[in-house]
């Protein structure tokens, strides 16, 4: 197989923006970056009062993560009921296909977040949004629909906003859930969950791992996620996930990734921050801190479910005769292989 044209790897923050009224969109969708055929991803930045507006996506659900800033959501269920929360660094929110929502940056500073769907075909671009929505209807029908006269239904905006510039919220305007103490994240809320506020599962010398699925977040039920950071040299062992396509955002740092797509087929790619990767269902992979720094990397699942099979545990449950005839070892050379799983083996 011809790997010259293969690529998991694609640039999303040197791509030129969307932008208008106080925010900006790079988006990435299967369209932009061929390999990702499961999952899409939107880098999305909004300045303190900006809004992302009220909008449903028809073909995709949403999980999202805030690297900085704080924001506020809404949403609206099919039965009518509307919630409303505030986020932070290190939260994740999920909102199913179909449900209206927006998004409003509520500090004084900007806040980034990132946007995971479980389609690959989806984008931003194809949103469907209020404005453009009430804007297309006959006029007639949007002042009987909505109690205006049709003066009034003149001054409504007369295309898509997109984004929609406004004042910051106050505390008393928030009307959001409070937010769980860290030491209880099981209280959170349908659509929050505070990832940064889960024990991590540490690695000494290597690394930690953050996970959220439909366990600990029932409302996710077609999405997962982590949170991985790599020490200098340290290696996310050779793996693959049978049942999801992997979706990758370098954060920080500098990393590399081979994707084994059988028939001697690896492709080899180098990461930096705000590059994007992707890995397909069942593709063996690998991912190495090549920096000097902690890597810090957010992976998003196209399932609720998350499920690893790592060449370490794999090995390690099988008779040591199988594994020694297997790759032609000699005499005590078994011993040298890991006895358990390794999950990230620190660097030298």
């Amino acid at each position: 197989m011809n790997t010259e044209s293969l690529s998991f790897k694609y640039e999303l923050e040197k791509k030129a923006p969307r932008k208008n009224d106080g925010g900006t969109t790079r988006g990435a969708s299967v369209t932009d970056f061929p390999a990702s055929i499961g999952i899409a991803g939107v880098s999305m930045r909004l300045q303190p009062g900006s809004m992302r507006e009220l909008h449903w996506h028809a073909n995709a659900a949403e999980w999202a993560y805030v690297i900085s800033g704080t924001v506020r959501t809404t949403i609206i269920h099919p039965d009518g009921n509307s919630y409303v929360d505030n986020f932070e660094p290190g939260d994740v929110w999920y909102f199913p296909k179909g449900y209206g929502h927006s998004i409003q940056a509520t500090g004084s500073e900007e806040c980034h977040f990132i946007l995971i769907f479980d389609n690959g075909n989806f984008s931003e671009d194809h949103t469907f949004s209020v404005t453009d929505f009430v804007s297309c209807m006959p006029a007639e029908i949007i002042a009987q629909n909505l109690g205006l006269t049709l003066d009034e239904v003149a001054a409504l905006p007369q295309k898509e906003a997109y984004f929609a510039a406004g004042i910051v919220p106050d505390e008393l305007s928030f009307n959001a859930l409070a937010r769980p103490d860290e030491s209880d994240i099981a209280l959170t809320s349908f659509h929050r969950y505070p990832l940064h506020a889960q024990q991590p599962r540490i690695v000494p010398g290597g690394g930690s791992q953050r996970l959220v699925t439909s366990k600990e977040f029932p409302i996710s039920s077609t999405m997962s996620g982590s949170i991985i950071e790599l020490q200098p040299g340290a290696l996310r062992e050779m793996h693959w996930h049978p049942n999801a396509d992997e979706w990758q955002y370098y954060i920080s740092g500098q990393a590399e990734m081979s994707v084994f797509l059988a028939e001697s087929t690896v492709v080899t790619e180098q990461f930096n921050t705000g590059d994007v990767g992707y890995v397909p269902m069942g593709a063996g992979h690998y991912i190495k801190n090549t920096g000097d720094t902690v890597c810090k990397i957010l992976i998003g699942f196209n399932s609720g479910t998350y499920q690893s099979i790592d060449l370490s545990a794999w090995l390690a449950g099988n008779p040591k005769d199988v594994v020694a005839t297997n790759f032609g070892l000699a005499t005590g050379e078994i011993e040298k292989f890991p006895t358990e799983k390794v999950f990230i083996q620190p660097g030298n």
